[in-house]
């Protein structure tokens, strides 16, 4: 089939039939997504295939998700940036910290080899479905999987024989999306037109569905500080070393703030304060506070 025959038919399956892919199909989908252009040559990402039935049961539960046991395969594609520090280190070149960089690229390799792989399945008759879902449990999920430090989770995917059909989904009018030279901010009329275009997905009130994930009180809300945390614990916030768990440099000023009157931060070294006690951590501003707030640095005098 065609890449635009695949694209023109394309939607979303959440209801497989109950049958194995050939080994011969799954050999290409997993030759697919090595196949995806990666920055600098160094495919920060890795796929787990999940083929043991008890924790696809898991994933499945957590995320919310039914057919990530139900179909025939199920791929978690992650950020990868163990395995480039590991290659270095063999080599003789000590590896450097760039944390929010690391991510932008990890991620960006991650979702185009999962895109690979599921245009690919598409193509041989597949239906596929990403599971952006892993951020309902994601410490849980890098735990389970004993992903090492800069290695996180980025989206799940499912692959099977459909065992339903339907039209694609809408989509936003073009003009709404592409942009020429410079970005344009959409008119009043372009909105609506775009609600409107976006209705039959949902119901006939997109807008509702968007609210249920992206306002106030929303899914995205409550995934940010889980999502915050394990990525400071994978070693991937700038500010704070990973033992400190916590989702910002802010979110930890703020729960020390709980317990002592004042933080005072130094050149190298950072002070917690209340009436009758104070203490100090040593190193950059989140090395030395959390120093400061788990007792390990130096008592105050």
């Amino acid at each position: 089939m065609k890449l635009i025959e695949v694209l023109q038919k394309r939607r979303s399956v959440r209801r497989y039939q109950q049958k194995p892919i050939p080994k011969e199909d799954l050999e290409a989908l997993l030759f697919a997504l090595q196949r995806a252009p990666t920055d600098a040559t160094a495919q920060l990402y890795s796929a787990v295939r999940v083929t043991d039935k008890d924790l696809r049961r898991w994933l499945s539960e957590k995320t919310g998700n039914p057919h990530v046991l139900e179909a025939a395969e199920f791929f978690l594609f992650l950020g990868d940036l163990y395995r480039v520090r590991r290659f270095l280190e063999k080599a003789g070149y000590p590896p450097g910290r760039f944390p929010k960089t690391g991510l932008h690229f990890a991620l960006i390799d991650a979702s185009l080899s999962a895109a690979f792989l599921a245009l690919t399945a598409e193509s041989l008759g597949y239906g596929i479905c990403f599971i952006g879902g892993v951020l309902n449990a994601y410490p849980e999920i890098t735990e389970v999987l004993a992903l090492p430090e800069g290695v996180f989770p980025a989206v799940g995917l499912t692959v099977g024989v459909p065992a339903e059909d339907g039209p694609p989904r809408p989509r936003l009018p073009r003009g709404l999306v592409v942009h020429e030279n410079r970005y344009r901010a959409p008119e009043e009329k372009e909105l609506e037109e775009g609600l409107q275009a976006m209705a039959p997905i949902a119901r006939g009130d997109w807008a509702r569905l968007l609210a249920r994930y992206f306002a106030q009180g929303g899914a995205m809300e409550a995934r940010e500080a889980p999502y915050g945390k394990t990525l400071t614990r994978q070693g991937l916030d700038p500010d704070l070393p990973k033992e400190a768990g916590a989702y910002s440099l802010g979110a930890l000023i703020e729960e020390a703030l709980t317990e002592w009157r004042s933080v005072l931060f130094r050149p190298k070294e950072a002070w917690v304060e209340k009436e009758d006690k104070a203490q100090r951590g040593e190193g950059r501003p989140g090395e030395a506070l959390l120093q400061a707030l788990t007792g390990g640095g130096f008592p105050g005098l």
